[in-house]
């Protein structure tokens, strides 16, 4: 049986491999935290009852490196996010890929495969809300997120959604850690940079909008 993988603040985890996929990394590494075979095989090329996340499909082909598996995946990821047939088989709006990835597209993975088993999610946009909206936004990030139930969180400048990060639990003495995939790494956050719209996440402050699960799940 696979060991399974765990990120915490100040862990190193796998960087998005082109600038378009900081949601596709995002919902890779969600995966890799929700399904141990799928982790040992980004991580050894082992594909021994890891699943490709559109369907019942055997991952196979172990050769190169972590990092290549990484970023094929990614591929694979996007190519369903912002396709016409997403996961699951579910039809969808497709999207460009040139304009990263679509909350209906990321919804989709998140329920199918990239969470725990039968939880279900939902779009939620944060932007113009205020900060009192957003004061019950993060209150709300803190009761959903749990484990095997992450959340993907698109911020960007005062105008438009840029980047995608993957919420998660906090194992420290912060509420909330994020993997931003920009940089591979496992950061806290905090409260008043949130609600304030100064997250300096990869150079951009302002959420724009949550997937996550629904609540009572």
């Amino acid at each position: 049986m696979a060991a399974p993988f765990r990120l915490a603040a100040g862990d190193s985890a796998p960087v998005q491999q082109t600038s378009t996929t900081c949601g596709s990394a995002s919902l890779t590494v969600a995966r890799m935290l929700v399904d141990p075979a799928f982790a040992a095989w980004i991580r050894d090329g082992i594909p021994k009852g890891a699943r490709d996340g559109g369907g019942s499909r055997s991952l196979a082909g172990g050769g190169g490196s972590a990092q290549r598996r990484f970023a094929d995946y990614e591929q694979v990821v996007a190519g369903r996010t912002n396709g016409l047939v997403g996961a699951g088989g579910r039809v969808q709006i497709p999207w460009p890929c040139a304009l990263g990835t679509p909350p209906w597209g990321a919804r989709h993975e998140l329920e199918l495969g990239a969470s725990a088993p039968g939880t279900g999610y939902e779009v939620t946009w944060l932007r113009h809300r205020g900060r009192a909206g957003l004061e019950g936004a993060y209150a709300a990030l803190r009761a959903r997120v749990r484990d095997g139930r992450p959340a993907l969180l698109y911020i960007g400048n005062a105008r438009l959604p840029r980047h995608v990060v993957l919420v998660m639990p906090s194992t420290g003495d912060q509420d909330l850690d994020v993997y931003e995939p920009s940089v591979g790494r496992v950061v806290d956050l905090p409260h008043r940079p949130f609600v304030d719209c100064r997250l300096r996440l990869a150079g951009w402050d302002v959420p724009w909008a949550v997937v996550w699960a629904r609540p009572g799940r």
